[in-house]
């Protein structure tokens, strides 16, 4: 498998992971989880900064395919194909960096508040 084919399909399981969370069927432990893979998979912050050759892309390699295995293992069937069929739309569709933005403040304000709470 080619690098640019690998990078799509991250792409898409991370649609999955999110469309699986915005699923009103989906239980809500497992909701939280498909938030949380999506979420790593597009932000631009890393457990394992990308400029650390080989092991910064490893981590993007193992963790999200792994997060979104088990978020479709914890979910009823056909949760996971309308999440599939909702990720093959939207990956056709134009990139909105509006919702890159949106997650760079996610992770802002989770910093923000872990700092708090590790000042206290």
């Amino acid at each position: 498998m080619r690098l640019r084919e690998w990078v799509r399909m991250l792409k898409r399981q991370s649609l999955i992971a999110y469309f699986v969370a915005r699923n009103p069927r989906t239980p809500l432990m497992v909701r939280l989880l498909a938030l949380g893979v999506a979420a790593y998979a597009l932000s631009p912050i890393d457990l394992i900064p990308d400029l650390i050759p080989v092991l910064g892309h490893l981590d993007d390699l193992i963790i999200v395919p792994l997060g979104v295995a088990l978020v479709i293992r914890l979910i009823p069937a056909e949760v996971a194909e309308a999440a599939k069929v909702k990720a093959a739309e939207a990956s056709s569709k134009p990139v909105r960096y509006a919702a890159g933005l949106f997650i760079v403040l996610l992770w802002l304000l989770a910093a923000v508040m872990v700092a708090r709470l590790v000042m206290r």
